[in-house]
């Protein structure tokens, strides 16, 4: 049951980044060839049996990587995903030092009034 194609809802597949690499080469290729961007994500999606946007993402991505469209490269994104976390973190153990200092403070009060 778990392999079981649903109907209407696409299948989701992981490509390697040697898959990824040698589609966006193959779409530089052919942009060189023809001249033209037009239709050359189409024809090497096609070729290659992937889905359309995700190759067009991947060629979009590699020139923001590469410094010829401006976004945010794969690098900061990674970055900015690692310090989100770690802000996360950080923001989850100031709580719980919070609740323990407001714990043992109150405990110290009620000792003191004793």
């Amino acid at each position: 049951m778990p392999n079981e194609q649903v109907p209407g809802k696409p299948r989701t597949r992981r490509y390697s980044q040697e898959e990824k690499d040698a589609a966006v080469r193959m779409v530089r290729s052919l942009r060189a060839e023809l001249g033209t961007t037009q239709g050359t994500v189409q024809r090497v999606a096609e070729q290659l049996g992937y889905g359309v946007e995700s190759v067009r993402i991947w060629v979009k991505q590699a020139d923001i990587d590469e410094g010829h469209a401006p976004g945010v490269s794969t690098t900061e994104a990674a970055r900015i995903r690692d310090l989100e976390q770690e802000n996360r973190e950080l923001r989850r153990a100031n709580e719980i030092l919070k609740r323990a200092a407001s714990f043992f403070g109150a405990e110290l009060d009620r000792q003191h009034k004793k």
